[in-house]
């Protein structure tokens, strides 16, 4: 996929403007340690005086609410989406179905429109026809903008990561946090610290330092590092685009416990992967897809691989469209 629509998700539509000031190179991202405990003082001295303001408690501590929806009825609903450019007929009436607390794969051949409805699910495409609902209701999603405010974050093949800034800056970059509701107030480095070294606790994610640069991680520690920045901003519905692509076996096997943890915690994750072996090892339902269209929806343990390779390549038809 294209870097920029990643990039694009977090930076352009984020809703603020980029703030990369002190940031960027040596001097912005090396800090002195007492330079940060200081700081860490300041702001829990203006936090303070903020909460005597305005009379709430500064809590600080990050919750986790678990994620629940109706009883048989998905949390996303896509109806008849379909999609074309110009003469080329890219998706033709596919409908996917997702529940919180399940992992359902979209499989298929290159080609196939699993990266099409990814797209259009995430809100870097339209779709020419087709709805989505959210919870029962129908929403508009036409932008990376109105994906997150449904509560649907993607990861993309490439991350859309910046080496050169740290943990911290990757998961808040584009939505930084502020000392005070003021423009030009700094940064709140110590509460973003806090919440990132949260969010990847909450994940078992194991990073060297949250402060470290991203360039320098592991494969497998920089798609957490992206899982991470997704799980954040309270998602609920997480989408994965080939997660294990280029990772070794060791790093393929950390990212694959994560979409199992993604799942326990109550949030519904789409995966899309050629890898069939990975996929029978955490998806609950697959979604074969094959020239645009549905091709089988099917539970992950009724099925054997040599059947989904059959549905993949048109072999078998007969369970064509097929819901369980």
């Amino acid at each position: 996929m294209d870097w920029k629509q990643g990039f694009t998700q977090e930076v352009y539509y984020s809703g603020s403007f980029l703030r990369l000031g002190g940031l960027l190179g040596e001097g912005g991202r090396l800090r002195q340690e007492s330079g940060l405990q200081a700081q860490r003082a300041e702001e829990d001295a203006m936090a303070g005086q903020l909460a005597a303001e305005d009379g709430r408690e500064q809590d600080g501590a990050v919750e986790s609410v678990p994620l629940q929806t109706s009883e048989g009825r998905p949390y996303l609903a896509c109806r008849g989406i379909s999609k074309h450019f110009g003469a080329v007929q890219a998706l033709t009436d596919v409908d996917l179905d997702l529940h919180l607390g399940e992992v359902v794969a979209l499989v298929g051949d290159n080609g196939a429109g699993k990266s099409t409805l990814v797209k259009i699910i995430s809100g870097t495409q339209t779709a020419s026809s087709g709805t989505i609902s959210v919870e029962g209701k129908e929403v508009s999603i036409r932008s990376p903008h109105d994906a997150s405010a449904a509560g649907i974050e993607t990861v993309y093949q490439d991350l859309a990561l910046c080496d050169n800034l740290d943990v911290v800056a990757n998961l808040f970059l584009g939505r930084e946090q502020l000392l005070a509701p003021l423009v030009g107030s700094p940064l709140s480095e110590a509460e973003m610290e806090r919440r990132t070294a949260a969010v990847l606790q909450s994940l078992h994610i194991r990073i060297p330092s949250v402060r470290a640069l991203v360039g320098t991680l592991s494969g497998g520690q920089r798609q957490s590092t992206a899982v991470g920045r997704a799980v954040l901003w309270g998602s609920k519905v997480v989408l994965l685009d080939e997660p294990t692509a280029a990772l070794g076996v060791a790093q393929q096997r950390e990212v694959l416990d994560l979409v199992r943890r993604l799942r326990d915690q109550g949030l519904g994750v789409v995966l899309i992967s050629h890898n069939l072996q990975q996929v029978f090892d955490v998806a609950d339902r697959l979604v074969v897809l094959r020239l645009g269209r549905v091709a089988a929806n099917v539970k992950g343990r009724e099925v054997s691989a040599e059947e989904v390779v059959a549905y993949i390549t048109g072999a078998n038809v007969t369970g064509a469209a097929a819901h369980p």
